[in-house]
């Protein structure tokens, strides 16, 4: 998910990019995640043995400064958790008549850039969906090219997230993945947890549900175990149980999904209850600076009323 660079093909990497239709479809419903790890065309080759992927780290993520901010924003009015469907990368690739690989290169570079206005414009809390808990019913191929590459993109990404001020959290179902990759998130985040200038959550083998599952489970055990009575159960102790108290902030402000889908699946099912939702129409490669401004614009434009009147 992190700095990867992938060989872009030769063949056909002239072929000229289809018209980008009109951003900022603005609705007040949910997303699906369908395109982050999309099926992938048989020209996509998954044996690790001969993958080309280059892991190595485009430029470390800017150190504290201050950046004056896009005329159209405010600093008060910024959200501060931000939540990211990066949703187009192999529809991005199909496009232009590239390998699916390419997608997920010109994917991880919005996602670079991405972060590094999270950091210069002070907002809190990033959280990216990498990997869902219903992924793992794809070939197991494929799920083993992925999982290969995730683990190779914290390795390059760590140094350069750590001295960037920024701190790696994993959340997810991780009994599901590989052991060096379970040894691998754990490093990283003992590596990073003392940093505070962006939070940066990555959601591995996870879902919605299984969240709001787990959590139901482990107050079930305290109660069987007599630390809790019936009573003392509600909406404040199933938070606290939820993936997401690893974060100070952990219901997002903001849900931003590209590619122009309008569904919900399954992500952050709890968490979302009143998160104010922005679906964009660009695929996720060409979504940046401009449609990042656009989206919190529209955001600093709206009333939470939480269920109030204003």
């Amino acid at each position: 998910m992190l700095s990867l660079r992938f060989a872009i093909p030769t063949a056909n990497t002239l072929t000229p990019p289809k018209t980008k239709p009109k951003p900022g479809l603005v609705v007040q419903t949910a997303w699906n995640q369908t395109d982050l790890f999309p099926s992938l065309p048989k020209r996509y080759d998954y044996r690790l043995q001969a993958a080309t992927t280059d892991l190595s780290v485009a430029g470390d993520i800017p150190t504290e400064e201050v950046v004056e901010l896009p005329a159209e924003l405010s600093r008060e009015l910024m959200p501060k958790h931000v939540a990211v469907i990066m949703d187009g990368n192999g529809r991005w690739a199909r496009q232009r008549g590239l390998a699916t690989s390419a997608g997920h290169e010109a994917g991880v570079k919005a996602l670079r850039e991405l972060i590094e206005l999270c950091c210069h414009w002070e907002i809190q809390v990033l959280t990216v969906f990498a990997f869902s808990y219903e992924n793992w019913i794809r070939p197991k191929v494929e799920v083993d090219f992925l999982m290969s590459l995730f683990e190779r993109a914290l390795k390059s990404e760590m140094e350069s997230f750590s001295r960037g001020g920024i701190r790696i959290s994993v959340i997810g179902d991780s009994t599901k993945l590989p052991t060096s990759l379970q040894q691998l998130i754990n490093e990283v985040e003992e590596t990073t947890k003392h940093n505070s200038r962006l939070q940066l959550i990555v959601a591995v083998s996870y879902s919605g549900k299984y969240d709001v599952v787990q959590a139901c489970r482990s107050i079930a055990e305290k109660a069987k175990d007599g630390q809790i009575q019936l009573h003392d159960i509600n909406e404040s102790l199933i938070e606290q149980e939820l993936e997401t108290n690893c974060t100070e902030h952990p219901y997002p402000d903001l849900l931003i999904r590209t590619s122009g889908e309008l569904r919900v699946s399954n992500f952050l099912l709890w968490q979302l209850a009143y998160t104010e939702l922005f679906f964009a129409q660009e695929l996720w490669p060409d979504f940046r600076k401009d449609e990042f401004v656009e989206a919190l614009s529209s955001y600093q434009q709206r009333q939470r009323r939480y269920g109030g009147r204003h």
